[in-house]
Protein backbone atom coordinates (compact mmCIF):
# COMPACT_ATOMS: atom_id res chain seq x y z
CA UNK A 1 0.00 0.00 0.00
CA UNK A 2 2.78 2.41 1.01
CA UNK A 3 4.73 1.58 -2.15
CA UNK A 4 1.66 2.26 -4.30
CA UNK A 5 1.14 5.68 -2.69
CA UNK A 6 4.81 6.53 -3.21
CA UNK A 7 4.64 5.55 -6.88
CA UNK A 8 1.53 7.72 -7.39
CA UNK A 9 3.17 10.66 -5.65
CA UNK A 10 6.32 10.28 -7.74
CA UNK A 11 4.28 10.14 -10.96
CA UNK A 12 2.34 13.26 -9.96
CA UNK A 13 5.53 15.17 -9.17
CA UNK A 14 7.08 14.09 -12.48
CA UNK A 15 4.03 15.28 -14.41
CA UNK A 16 4.03 18.61 -12.56
CA UNK A 17 7.72 19.13 -13.25
CA UNK A 18 7.25 18.37 -16.93
CA UNK A 19 4.37 20.87 -17.11
CA UNK A 20 6.44 23.59 -15.49
CA UNK A 21 9.42 22.95 -17.76
CA UNK A 22 7.36 22.93 -20.92
CA UNK A 23 5.43 26.02 -19.88
CA UNK A 24 8.62 27.86 -19.08
CA UNK A 25 10.21 26.99 -22.42
CA UNK A 26 7.44 28.39 -24.61
CA UNK A 27 8.63 31.07 -27.00
CA UNK A 28 5.66 30.95 -29.37
CA UNK A 29 3.64 34.17 -28.96
CA UNK A 30 0.65 32.72 -30.83
CA UNK A 31 0.54 29.71 -28.51
CA UNK A 32 0.92 32.02 -25.52
CA UNK A 33 -2.08 34.06 -26.68
CA UNK A 34 -4.13 30.90 -27.13
CA UNK A 35 -3.31 29.75 -23.60
CA UNK A 36 -3.92 33.16 -22.02
CA UNK A 37 -7.69 32.65 -21.81
CA UNK A 38 -8.47 36.34 -22.33
CA UNK A 39 -11.52 35.52 -24.52
CA UNK A 40 -10.67 38.04 -27.23
CA UNK A 41 -11.72 35.40 -29.81
CA UNK A 42 -8.76 35.81 -32.14
CA UNK A 43 -5.01 35.22 -32.17
CA UNK A 44 -3.28 38.39 -33.29
CA UNK A 45 -0.06 38.42 -35.26
CA UNK A 46 2.61 41.02 -34.68
CA UNK A 47 2.47 42.62 -38.12
CA UNK A 48 5.64 40.82 -39.21
CA UNK A 49 6.29 40.80 -42.95
CA UNK A 50 7.81 37.96 -44.95
CA UNK A 51 8.66 38.85 -48.53
CA UNK A 52 9.59 36.22 -51.10
CA UNK A 53 11.67 38.32 -53.46
CA UNK A 54 12.84 35.67 -55.90
CA UNK A 55 9.91 34.75 -58.18
CA UNK A 56 11.63 31.52 -59.18
CA UNK A 57 11.46 30.14 -55.65
CA UNK A 58 7.94 31.29 -54.77
CA UNK A 59 5.32 28.65 -54.07
CA UNK A 60 1.68 28.45 -55.04
CA UNK A 61 -1.19 27.26 -52.93
CA UNK A 62 -3.26 24.26 -53.92
CA UNK A 63 -6.24 24.75 -56.20
CA UNK A 64 -9.28 26.19 -54.45
CA UNK A 65 -12.77 27.42 -55.19
CA UNK A 66 -15.54 28.98 -53.17
CA UNK A 67 -18.44 31.41 -53.16
CA UNK A 68 -18.58 35.06 -52.22
CA UNK A 69 -21.01 36.44 -49.67
CA UNK A 70 -23.38 37.20 -52.54
CA UNK A 71 -23.16 33.68 -53.95
CA UNK A 72 -20.78 34.44 -56.82
CA UNK A 73 -18.36 31.55 -57.53
CA UNK A 74 -14.69 32.47 -57.11
CA UNK A 75 -11.99 30.16 -58.48
CA UNK A 76 -8.27 30.62 -58.03
CA UNK A 77 -7.41 30.14 -61.70
CA UNK A 78 -9.69 33.03 -62.66
CA UNK A 79 -7.45 35.39 -60.68
CA UNK A 80 -4.30 34.60 -62.65
CA UNK A 81 -2.83 37.58 -64.50
CA UNK A 82 -3.66 39.87 -61.58
CA UNK A 83 -1.87 40.70 -58.36
CA UNK A 84 -4.14 39.54 -55.54
CA UNK A 85 -4.32 40.81 -51.98
CA UNK A 86 -5.81 37.91 -50.04
CA UNK A 87 -6.97 38.97 -46.58
CA UNK A 88 -8.05 36.33 -44.02
CA UNK A 89 -10.56 37.85 -41.60
CA UNK A 90 -13.85 37.61 -39.73
CA UNK A 91 -16.23 40.18 -38.28
CA UNK A 92 -15.51 39.61 -34.58
CA UNK A 93 -11.78 40.25 -35.01
CA UNK A 94 -10.88 43.77 -33.86
CA UNK A 95 -7.73 44.13 -36.02
CA UNK A 96 -9.77 42.95 -39.03
CA UNK A 97 -12.27 45.76 -38.46
CA UNK A 98 -9.45 48.27 -38.03
CA UNK A 99 -7.73 47.40 -41.31
CA UNK A 100 -10.84 47.02 -43.51
CA UNK A 101 -10.95 50.69 -44.62
CA UNK A 102 -7.29 50.51 -45.66
CA UNK A 103 -8.04 47.45 -47.81
CA UNK A 104 -10.80 49.40 -49.52
CA UNK A 105 -8.42 52.33 -50.09
CA UNK A 106 -5.81 50.01 -51.64
CA UNK A 107 -8.44 48.43 -53.85
CA UNK A 108 -9.57 51.88 -55.05
CA UNK A 109 -6.01 53.11 -55.59
CA UNK A 110 -4.91 50.19 -57.77
CA UNK A 111 -8.19 49.16 -59.37
CA UNK A 112 -6.94 50.16 -62.85
CA UNK A 113 -3.63 48.30 -62.44
CA UNK A 114 -4.78 44.66 -62.41
CA UNK A 115 -5.04 44.37 -58.65
CA UNK A 116 -7.75 42.30 -56.96
CA UNK A 117 -8.53 42.62 -53.26
CA UNK A 118 -10.24 39.49 -51.98
CA UNK A 119 -11.27 38.71 -48.44
CA UNK A 120 -11.36 35.18 -47.04
CA UNK A 121 -13.86 35.00 -44.20
CA UNK A 122 -12.82 32.12 -41.97
CA UNK A 123 -15.70 32.13 -39.50
CA UNK A 124 -18.87 34.02 -40.47
CA UNK A 125 -22.00 33.36 -42.48
CA UNK A 126 -22.63 35.15 -45.76
CA UNK A 127 -25.21 37.42 -44.08
CA UNK A 128 -22.71 38.49 -41.42
CA UNK A 129 -20.13 39.27 -44.10
CA UNK A 130 -22.66 41.32 -46.06
CA UNK A 131 -23.58 43.29 -42.94
CA UNK A 132 -19.87 43.93 -42.32
CA UNK A 133 -19.48 45.25 -45.87
CA UNK A 134 -22.40 47.62 -45.40
CA UNK A 135 -21.07 48.90 -42.07
CA UNK A 136 -17.59 49.58 -43.44
CA UNK A 137 -18.68 50.57 -46.98
CA UNK A 138 -16.63 47.84 -48.64
CA UNK A 139 -17.13 46.80 -52.25
CA UNK A 140 -14.57 44.01 -52.60
CA UNK A 141 -15.81 40.42 -52.22
CA UNK A 142 -14.91 37.76 -49.68
CA UNK A 143 -14.88 34.01 -50.08
CA UNK A 144 -17.02 32.50 -47.33
CA UNK A 145 -14.55 29.85 -46.17
CA UNK A 146 -15.95 29.01 -42.73
CA UNK A 147 -17.54 25.68 -43.64
CA UNK A 148 -15.18 24.30 -46.27
CA UNK A 149 -11.85 25.85 -45.29
CA UNK A 150 -10.82 25.44 -48.94
CA UNK A 151 -8.80 28.64 -49.22
CA UNK A 152 -7.17 28.34 -45.81
CA UNK A 153 -6.18 24.74 -46.52
CA UNK A 154 -4.83 25.67 -49.94
CA UNK A 155 -2.07 27.72 -48.35
CA UNK A 156 -1.42 25.56 -45.31
CA UNK A 157 2.11 24.17 -45.35
CA UNK A 158 3.39 26.87 -47.69
CA UNK A 159 2.81 30.10 -45.82
CA UNK A 160 0.22 29.07 -43.29
CA UNK A 161 -2.04 31.94 -42.21
CA UNK A 162 -1.36 31.36 -38.51
CA UNK A 163 -3.20 34.39 -37.17
CA UNK A 164 -6.26 36.44 -38.00
CA UNK A 165 -5.88 38.73 -39.77
CA UNK A 166 -3.27 37.45 -42.20
CA UNK A 167 -2.72 39.09 -45.57
CA UNK A 168 -1.06 37.39 -48.54
CA UNK A 169 0.08 39.12 -51.71
CA UNK A 170 -0.06 36.81 -54.72
CA UNK A 171 1.86 37.65 -57.87
CA UNK A 172 0.38 37.48 -61.36
CA UNK A 173 1.14 33.75 -61.54
CA UNK A 174 -0.69 33.01 -58.28
CA UNK A 175 2.52 32.56 -56.28
CA UNK A 176 2.89 33.98 -52.78
CA UNK A 177 5.15 37.03 -52.94
CA UNK A 178 4.54 38.31 -49.39
CA UNK A 179 2.76 37.58 -46.13
CA UNK A 180 1.81 39.94 -43.31
CA UNK A 181 0.99 38.14 -40.10
CA UNK A 182 -1.43 40.30 -38.12
CA UNK A 183 -2.72 43.80 -38.79
CA UNK A 184 -0.85 45.35 -41.68
CA UNK A 185 0.67 48.78 -41.99
CA UNK A 186 -1.04 50.37 -45.04
CA UNK A 187 2.21 51.87 -46.35
CA UNK A 188 3.91 48.48 -46.15
CA UNK A 189 1.10 46.71 -47.98
CA UNK A 190 1.09 49.39 -50.68
CA UNK A 191 4.84 48.90 -51.16
CA UNK A 192 4.41 45.12 -51.46
CA UNK A 193 1.58 45.58 -53.96
CA UNK A 194 3.59 48.07 -55.99
CA UNK A 195 6.52 45.66 -56.17
CA UNK A 196 4.28 42.79 -57.32
CA UNK A 197 2.56 44.95 -59.92
CA UNK A 198 5.90 46.05 -61.36
CA UNK A 199 7.03 42.48 -62.03
CA UNK A 200 6.79 41.20 -65.58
Amino acid sequence: MKTTRMLRATAALTALAATLVLGGCSTDPLADQFRSGDNKQYIAGDGSVTEFQNPATRLKGKAWAGYSETGVPIIDRDLLGNVVVLNFWYAGCAPCRAEAPALQDIKDKYVSQKLIVLGVNVRDSADTAKAFNRSFKLNYPSVIDANSGNVLLAFTGIVTPQAVPTTLVLDKHGRVSARILGRFDPATLRALVTTALSEK
